[in-house]
């Protein structure tokens, strides 16, 4: 049988969201392997957060790519990548709370690619007239990210079902928490 490590990382990415301080061995026997074998393509629990951060801007990137987000109507393109990003939230929720990825200078340059594509997305929606003109693209862009992180989380523990996320991050996304008359 051979070691797939793109397995390897999603039971990892599982087991750290849940627990931050889980073990190389902790996270081995999540992976179904021994620590050696994970030793063996991960020289440390370092080397594993940055390989799970690269296959994260990379999983990301082809989901901006796939829910073609540069293409048509803005809405409408935010309801591709909701969608497309829904198989990758469960790295960005361990990702979006792991600082030392953020911090000093050797920022991978992937999360400006991933804030760029996504901000240009917001911009667009507010100059088509789409999207709230008093909330920054920035600020847009960190809550869909969030969104996408908490709905894992959620998924995660039990609380939320996978088949729901994609509606409700979309509904408090674009229409917000505040009830609308005419609402049951």
């Amino acid at each position: 049988m051979s070691l797939d490590r793109g397995d390897v990382l999603r039971e990892a990415a599982a087991l750290l969201t849940r627990r931050a301080t889980a073990s190389m061995d902790d996270i081995a026997k999540a992976a179904g392997i021994s620590r050696a074998t994970l030793h063996r393509h991960f020289a440390g629990r370092d080397a594993l957060i940055r390989a799970l951060e690269e296959l994260c801007i990379e999983r990301s990137e082809a989901a901006l790519d796939t829910a073609r987000v540069e293409e048509g109507d803005a809405v409408e393109a935010l309801r591709r990548l909701v969608a497309a990003l829904q198989p990758v939230s469960g790295f960005l929720a361990f990702l979006y709370g792991e600082n030392q990825l953020f911090e000093g200078e050797e920022v991978n340059e992937g999360w400006a690619r991933l804030d760029a594509r996504l901000t240009a997305l917001f911009r667009r929606g507010q100059e088509q007239g789409s999207f709230r003109i008093d909330l920054t693209p920035v600020w847009l862009t960190e809550a869909l990210c969030g969104l996408m992180a908490s709905a894992a989380w959620g998924v995660y523990d039990g609380r939320l079902a996978a088949k729901d996320v994609e509606y409700m991050v979309l509904e408090l996304l674009l229409g917000g928490a505040r009830r609308r008359s005419g609402d049951a």
